[in-house]
C-alpha cells in the first residue's frame, strides 16, 4: 500500500472514529435525560470536565504551558470573541440540543443538528463572501426539504406541540453552531485549536451552570454507578475524544473533505439508538436523513473554479 493510500486510510479511520464518538454522545445524553438529569446542569458539568481534560493536551503543545493557554497576542478583543464563540458553540449548541432531546429522539436531534454545514454554506455566502455554486444551491434546497421530512411534516409529529418545539430547538442549535463556525473563520484568533476549545468550552459551561443553578436546577442526589459511567463517557470520549480526533482530521485532510463525513454521526446515532434505546426512525425521518446526507455531500463539493485551482496546483507540484 502506497504512502498516499496509508494517509487516506488514516484520515478516513480518524473521521469514522470521531463521528462514532459524536454519535454516541446523543445516546449517553438521552439516557441521562430519561433518568431525570436537568439538561443545563448535565451539559454544564459535561463541558467543565471536557475542558479540563484538554489541559494535558495543551501542556504538550510547543512552548510553555502558560504561553499556550494565554498567548501574548491574546488581547481583550480576542478574549471577547472567544467568549462569544463559547456562548454560541457550547452554551447555545449543546444547551439547546439537550433541551430538545427532552421531547424528541436522539436520532432526530442528531439529524437536525448535523444540518449545520448547510447553514454554514448559506451564512458563509452572506458574511464571508464565499460563492454558492450550482451544487451548493442544490444542496441547500435538498437540505431544506430533508429537514421538513426529518421533522415528520407529513405525519402527526409536527402537530404535537412538545415534539415540534423540540425539533425547532434542535434546528436552533444547528444554526448556533453555524454562526460559531463562521465567527471562528472570520476571527483568525491567535490561539491553537486546543486552546480555543478549552476556553470556549469552559466559558460556555460556566454560563450554562449559572443559568441552571439560577433556575433552581441541581445535580441528582442519588447518582448510580451506571449513570456516572454514562456521564464520564459523555464528558471525555464523546466530547474531548471526538473533538480531538476531529481536529487531527482537519489538520490532515482539510475542512471540505472532513465535513463530508459529518453525516456519519447521525447515522451512528440511529444505529446505536436501535441497539441501546430500542428506538426506530419513521420512514419519513429516514428519507429526510438521506436527503440531508446528500445535501451535505453537495454543499461540501468544491466549485469548478476551486477545483481548477487545486488541479493547477497539483500539476505544478508534480502530483498525479
Amino acid at each position: 500500500m502506497s504512502a498516499t493510500s496509508n494517509r487516506q486510510l488514516a484520515f478516513a479511520v480518524t473521521l469514522v472514529a470521531a463521528t462514532f464518538l459524536m454519535g454516541s454522545s446523543f445516546i449517553a445524553g438521552k439516557i441521562l435525560l430519561q433518568d431525570g438529569f436537568p439538561p443545563m446542569v448535565l451539559v454544564g458539568w459535561r463541558f467543565v470536565v471536557a475542558a479540563l481534560a484538554t489541559l494535558p493536551i495543551i501542556a504538550f503543545q510547543p512552548g510553555s504551558f502558560g504561553a499556550s493557554l494565554k498567548p501574548a497576542a491574546l488581547g481583550w478583543r480576542e478574549a471577547g470573541l472567544i467568549m462569544l464563540i463559547g456562548l454560541l458553540q457550547t452554551a447555545g449548541v449543546l444547551g439547546l440540543l439537550f433541551l430538545a432531546m427532552v421531547s424528541i429522539s436522539a436520532s432526530t436531534a442528531a439529524i437536525l443538528l448535523f444540518t449545520n454545514p448547510i447553514w454554514v454554506a448559506l451564512l458563509s455566502r452572506i458574511f464571508l463572501g464565499e460563492a454558492l455554486h450550482g451544487k451548493r444551491v442544490a444542496g441547500l434546497i435538498l437540505g431544506v426539504i430533508g429537514v421538513a421530512f426529518a421533522m415528520d411534516a407529513g405525519g402527526t409529529g409536527l402537530f404535537d406541540g412538545d415534539v415540534l418545539l423540540g425539533e425547532l430547538i434542535a434546528l436552533a442549535a444547528a444554526i448556533c453552531w453555524s454562526f460559531a463556525t463562521v465567527l471562528t473563520k472570520r476571527a483568525h484568533l491567535p490561539v491553537t485549536p486546543w486552546t480555543l476549545s478549552f476556553w470556549q468550552m469552559l466559558f460556555g459551561a460556566l454560563i450554562l451552570l449559572l443559568i441552571a443553578y439560577g433556575l433552581g436546577q441541581h445535580w441528582p442526589e442519588d447518582t448510580s454507578p451506571a449513570q456516572w459511567g454514562w456521564f464520564l463517557w459523555l464528558a471525555i470520549p464523546a466530547s474531548t475524544g471526538s473533538f480531538g480526533l476531529w481536529f487531527v482530521a482537519l489538520s490532515k485532510g482539510g475542512a471540505t473533505k472532513a465535513s463530508s463525513y459529518l453525516f456519519l454521526a447521525p447515522f451512528f446515532t440511529v444505529i446505536l439508538s436501535a441497539l441501546i434505546l430500542d428506538a426506530h426512525l419513521t420512514w419519513m425521518e429516514g428519507l429526510g436523513g438521506l436527503l440531508i446526507g446528500t445535501a451535505l455531500w453537495l454543499v461540501n463539493r468544491e466549485g469548478p473554479e476551486k477545483s481548477r485551482e487545486a488541479m493547477d496546483q497539483a500539476l505544478s507540484e508534480g502530483e498525479p
